[in-house]
């Protein structure tokens, strides 16, 4: 069963987080959007509440889809990273409930079966790390990592990240890591509804997949790099970073109404 948590009202915008991360991950952009947004925060398979869910990014998906459809029905998505890739599932696989999808520091996918196949070892590794280590130890480490060179201590949000378990952690890695992912590069024109694509301009990798992601998605897409901002930058410049999603979603508002 997938954790949900809602707060706020108005039109739903469902949340989905990082890898060791939460749906109480977002810090200052999650306390501002519940003030304009019916938000619905997720707890991804094998993490928080969800930490005993044993999924893949399909299944995973379907089971996220399920629970903001039970929750009222369609929503504008926004995932980060990991929750990018989930989010993009669900978009691809249940249309009918993304009004709006939002994809932060996100891929479609690594083209390479023999690159898929080298990082499908790498979290192999990371889950066996996590079982030996613990959940505190292996976050502390996690978050020492070059990629998150950028994230000020403070804006970690390390208390929500001791929220999971090692065993949640390590069934993430090996069901819905990178290297599992097929990738989805050719499905992208399917995607008809609105798409911001947003990463940091300090994020070189993520800052150049977000413009093939546009470009493959097509002219419904539109991209926004936060500056002076790394791979957690809605963490690392929340100001900007609101800014950037909520003028782009009061522009494509949807022409249905809110809900009562």
């Amino acid at each position: 069963m997938i954790h949900l948590e809602t707060s706020g009202a108005g039109r739903r915008l469902a949340l989905i987080h990082g890898f060791t991360q939460s749906g109480r991950s977002w810090g200052p952009v999650g306390d501002t959007l519940e003030q304009r947004f019916r938000l619905l925060r997720l707890d991804a398979p094998g993490h928080a509440g969800s930490a005993d869910v044993v999924a893949d990014l399909p299944s995973g998906a379907d089971l996220m889809a399920a629970a903001v459809a039970d929750e009222g029905g369609p929503a504008s998505w926004l995932g980060y990273s990991m929750g990018g890739r989930f989010a993009l599932h669900v978009a691809l696989r249940h249309p009918d409930l993304v009004e709006r999808l939002v994809l932060v520091s996100a891929t479609a996918g690594m083209d390479q079966a023999a690159e898929r196949e080298d990082r499908r070892r790498s979290d192999e590794a990371l889950a066996d790390r996590v079982e030996t280590e613990g959940l505190e130890p292996f976050v502390r480490w996690w978050l020492s990592q070059p990629i998150f060179a950028t994230l000020p201590p403070e804006a970690a949000e390390v208390g929500s990240r001791l929220t999971g378990t090692p065993a949640g952690l390590a069934s993430s890695l090996r069901h819905a890591g990178t290297g599992t992912q097929e990738p989805l590069w050719d499905e992208l024109p399917a995607l008809d509804m609105p798409v911001l694509i947003v990463a940091g301009a300090l994020d070189s990798k993520y800052r150049d997949l977000a413009a093939r992601l546009v470009e493959a998605i097509g002219t419904n897409a539109s991209l926004e790099i936060v500056e002076g901002a790394g791979h957690t930058c809605h963490l690392e410049r929340p100001d900007r970073f609101l800014e950037v999603v909520t003028a782009w979603m009061e522009a494509v508002r949807s022409i249905s109404p809110p809900p009562a």
